[in-house]
């Protein structure tokens, strides 16, 4: 019986998140595989899984290349909106690689002009390195033979095609104006195009192609400087840098707000979907709330003015298979509102024991979560001894809370894991 759509599914996010530096290209080999035999309604999920996995593990520029390119080749109307633009940052950024890059492109593109986003960045790469297609320099053994004439009319056959965006033709008119600059032949059919685009229907196509027009006409000699190569670039830029202090900082105003003992394995930070590998430790967590000396006596006559303490929020039970039970109590510290304390207490009414429990957790990327180590990870048959966990999560902009969990256990003689996503937090837990 084939798995349904739902097993499908969750399958793939656990191999997306299963995926590290040491697996990443035997994983990626099966993700790909399964790419071109999915059903529709996962291909764009898996797609960019792939692209986000080879980014963060990529072992060589060349291997993440190829990965991106057989991305966009197997689906390419499935991916992110901003594959292109990555794509073409890291080969321009790849010196060692533009000979490859362009050979596989106009290979790619010279097979199939219906991917969108494989068209487009194809036609990029041509015109910033279309000279080096008919050059032959190549690490590849045997670089196939490209004359500059079938250059010319595979970017004018993307121009023609009805399956062309107006986005993927000005990527091909682009690219045969610097070709103008970067071929030795005579552009008089460079012309010719360019001219005919003057008064396509498409505004912004027709304002290009006159723009490129009147560099022909008038400033002719200005061309060759207006469209160089474009100039090497460097993955990640000030924008990477910023986003990682906000982490940087993030984490530390989490450390701040509930300092917890050091324990390598027992707190880490995740995001969405991004679900670590790992045992529980068999150290007790510490207690939620360390209530000061101070607080234990109240004197009578300042009790009209010590604030009332903020309403319980209700507890929530999130999961219940067989007779395990995972159940939720809350705490916001009122010294640090934008704090959550979250107590994950998992009980077993079952005939049976659970052993090697573990559970994971994720939060959008707008929140900072941190776990404690677990009580322990066996659970005694017919109610015994709990298992507890505290979850620390930070919210100071009071975003709506979603928590994505992971469960692992044997239990009466089966392997059992599910991955669900709790939505029904009480709203006291953000607002």
């Amino acid at each position: 019986m084939p798995p349904s759509a739902g097993e499908q599914r969750r399958a793939l996010e656990l191999s997306l998140a299963l995926v590290n530096s040491s697996n990443v290209r035997a994983m990626m080999q099966e993700l790909q595989a399964f790419l071109e035999s999915c059903p529709p309604d996962l291909r764009a999920d898996c797609a960019s899984g792939i692209l986000l996995a080879a980014e963060r593990f990529a072992p060589t520029k060349r291997w993440h290349i190829d990965t991106i390119l057989h991305v966009l080749t197997k689906a390419g109307t499935h991916v992110r909106d901003d594959a292109v633009a990555n794509l073409t940052q890291l080969i321009g950024g790849a010196q060692e690689l533009h000979a490859y890059s362009v050979r596989r492109l106009y290979s790619a593109l010279a097979e199939d002009i219906s991917q969108q986003p494989l068209v487009q960045v194809a036609a990029w790469c041509i015109g910033e390195y279309g000279d080096l297609l008919v050059e032959g320099n190549c690490e590849d053994t045997e670089p196939p033979q490209v004359e500059e004439e079938d250059i010319l009319a595979l970017l004018e056959t993307v121009l023609q095609s009805h399956m062309s965006l107006p986005a993927t033709r000005g990527y091909a008119l682009t690219a045969l104006m610097k070709l103008s600059t970067r071929l030795q032949g005579d552009n008089n059919r460079i012309r010719k195009v360019v001219s005919i685009y003057g008064s396509c229907l498409d505004v912004e196509l027709q304002q290009r192609a006159v723009e490129y027009n009147t560099l022909f006409q008038k400033y002719d000699h200005m061309r060759a400087a207006i469209l160089e190569k474009m100039p090497l670039v460097e993955r990640g830029g000030a924008r990477v840098e910023e986003e990682a202090k906000e982490r940087q900082t993030a984490a530390q105003l989490l450390e701040e707000a509930a300092p917890a003992p050091p324990e390598p394995q027992a707190s880490k930070l995740l995001d969405l979907l991004d679900l670590l590998d790992g045992t529980p430790g068999n150290t007790q967590h510490p207690p939620l709330l360390d209530p000061s000396p101070e607080g234990a006596l109240v004197n009578l006559l300042d009790l009209p003015c010590v604030p009332l303490p903020p309403a319980p929020i209700p507890n929530l039970k999130v999961f219940e298979r067989e007779g395990v039970q995972l159940n939720m109590s809350f705490i916001r510290p009122p010294e640090t509102p934008s704090l959550l304390l979250i107590t994950v207490t998992t009980t077993n009414s079952s005939g049976g024991d659970v052993t090697h429990f573990i559970c994971q957790a994720a939060v959008p990327k707008s929140l900072q979560l941190q776990l404690q180590a677990p009580s322990g990870n066996t659970l005694p048959a017919q109610g015994g001894l709990p298992i507890t966990q505290l979850f620390k999560i930070l919210n100071p902009n009071k975003a709506p809370l979603r928590l994505k969990l992971r469960l692992t256990y044997n239990h009466l003689g089966h392997s059992v894991q599910e991955i669900f996503e709790v939505n029904n937090l009480p709203v006291e837990t953000w607002q």
